[in-house]
């Protein structure tokens, strides 16, 4: 839930996500490979932009769930938009799948599904579409296990990992919580789940491994773990997706009531430094340059009000007035500043240039006008 919710939303996509279905000639398979690609709204309307990029084993029949979240939670400003990838493998995961029982490392049809995905997909998406370098796989079962190999290279191609019920291979537990201990230059995001009613080899291991990636100490690791009630292995994806989405982009979403409560109300330091630092965050993490929204300055207003940081409005004006410039937020927040720190003749003034600014989410040029009207009352301007 929003800290503060919108009266309205502007300027709001109504315009459908696309699903295009396209097959690719695959010289490590020898073959064509069928993908269900969903693009994001309004994708044609600006070729400027580019996207994360989620790509979703068994994508016969794990695409739609993926896709439909993604399309949800980016509406909503709680991920951003990204395009969604699903790989088909109806009769050929097993082959794709294929591991050595020498090494336990792919082998045969299943090196060449790895080579395929690293080699031919990855580059068929970023010439063919505007993606991002920041790439989600999702798996389940035996592709949840597969895709772990990806994470073991020096530079994984993949930056998140959403395991739904994996079918681990001898030695993948252990391997795999070496490979999370290791500190990377950069953010893994890893998301595991079970359920009471999962496959109870799969379930036991899980744990297992829940337990010992739970005990790493490792500040580059985003890691998340659901155990679900009521569900199995295969009804745990469609609880499994959301979760998942809400984790790995956590930071990507508006600032909600308990971060507010639970961290900025209880800063030492500047709540403004807080917000560029989170935005900061967004742009490291996703390669996403986003814009301070609104909802946001309003929580970092609330905080400095209640904590009588009054200083902090200036700060917070320059802001507002550089990610909104032609609103009067920013003019709002500098008159607020002068008017608590004894310069009410100054903070009126900025109060009345609000006639040639537009009103935003609530904050109004008429509003700007009355209080620059009380000032003048109060004090006999």
């Amino acid at each position: 839930m929003k800290f503060f919710v919108l009266a309205a939303l502007l300027c709001l996509n109504l315009t459908p996500s696309q699903t295009i279905y396209e097959s690719v000639e695959s010289g490590f398979l020898g073959t064509t490979r069928e993908l269900k690609i969903q693009l994001p709204r309004n994708y044609e309307d600006n070729p400027e932009k580019y996207y994360p990029l989620i790509i979703v084993f068994d994508g016969d029949y794990l695409f739609e769930v993926v896709a439909g979240n993604v399309d949800y939670y980016s509406y909503w400003q709680d991920m951003p938009e990204a395009i969604v990838v699903g790989v088909n493998q109806t009769g050929s995961r097993e082959q794709d799948c294929n591991i050595s029982l020498e090494n336990y490392m792919p082998s045969k049809t299943g090196a060449q599904f790895y080579d395929f995905i690293e080699n031919e997909l990855l580059i068929y998406m970023s010439e063919n579409y505007r993606s991002l370098n920041f790439r989600v796989a999702v798996g389940h079962g035996e592709t949840a296990n597969f895709m772990n190999y990806f994470l073991f290279n020096n530079r994984p191609i993949f930056n998140a990992f959403v395991a739904l019920s994996p079918s681990f291979s001898y030695t993948m537990e252990e391997n795999l919580t070496r490979r999370l201990g290791l500190e990377n230059t950069s953010k893994i995001f890893y998301y595991l789940s079970t359920a009471d009613l999962d496959i109870k080899q799969n379930k036991k291991q899980i744990e297992g491994l829940n337990t010992k990636i739970s005990n790493l100490e490792n500040k580059n690791l985003v890691y998340a773990f659901d155990n679900f009630d009521d569900a199995n292995h295969y009804t745990l994806a469609a609880q499994s997706i959301p979760k998942a989405l809400q984790s790995i982009f956590l930071v990507f979403q508006p600032i909600s009531k308990s971060e507010y409560k639970e961290y900025i109300l209880t800063l030492e330091t500047s709540p403004v430094d807080y917000l560029i630092e989170k935005y900061d965050t967004i742009e490291d993490f996703f390669g996403i340059k986003k814009q301070i929204l609104v909802n946001d300055i309003r929580a970092i207003a609330a905080a400095i009000q209640k904590n009588k940081q009054f200083e902090y409005f200036q700060d917070l004006g320059k802001i507002a007035s550089k990610q909104h410039p032609y609103t009067v937020l920013g003019s709002f927040f500098m008159a607020r500043y002068y008017e608590e720190t004894g310069k009410p003749k100054k903070a009126m003034n900025i109060y009345k240039s609000a006639y040639t600014l537009e009103g935003v989410d609530g904050y109004t040029k008429e509003d700007m006008f009355e209080r620059a009207n009380q000032i003048k009352q109060e004090y006999g301007y």
